[in-house]
């Protein structure tokens, strides 16, 4: 994949967004790009996340462990999608076993990475501040309305 689609494919995932080209190009031109083997292990549940991924062609599944032992299917997803995008913002313990279900192409983009762009663009870090702070509001009234429901 080329680097300016690396950059319209960034440009359209939530948190990046409304940035601007030479900001998305940064992330683009520094994130790590791979290919996953189908059956290949992306990160496994409780280990540090360090980086995110964002899928570029295949698939994922996403697992936790159940109270049997066993792992219970989460999700699939596919291109597109960003996996762990807290941990580019903060030290965080991955949720999910990422299995790749076909040979799977993905770019990591690493926290070091992340916090150059925030650096050196300081809009960007407002707009991401900006977007935390919708998050979590968010997450709040749901909260909030399901307590309700209960009370």
């Amino acid at each position: 994949m080329a680097l300016n689609d690396d950059i319209r494919l960034l440009s359209q995932l939530p948190l990046f967004h409304g940035m601007s080209e030479d900001q998305l190009r940064l992330i683009a031109f520094g994130a790590d790009r791979r290919v996953i083997s189908a059956g290949q292990m992306l990160f496994r549940e409780g280990s540090p996340a360090e980086s995110a991924y964002v899928i570029l062609g295949g698939g994922v599944e996403l697992s936790r462990m159940g109270r049997d032992g066993q792992p219970e299917i989460q999700s699939t997803v596919g291109p597109g999608t960003l996996l762990s995008e807290l941990a580019l913002i903060t030290l965080v313990e991955r949720k999910f076993t990422a299995i790749a279900t076909e040979d799977t192409s993905i770019i990591r983009i690493t926290r070091s990475l992340f916090h150059r762009l925030i650096e050196e663009y300081p809009d960007a870090a407002r707009l991401i501040e900006h977007r935390i702070r919708d998050n979590i509001a968010e997450l709040a009234a749901k909260a909030a309305a399901q307590l309700h429901r209960f009370v």
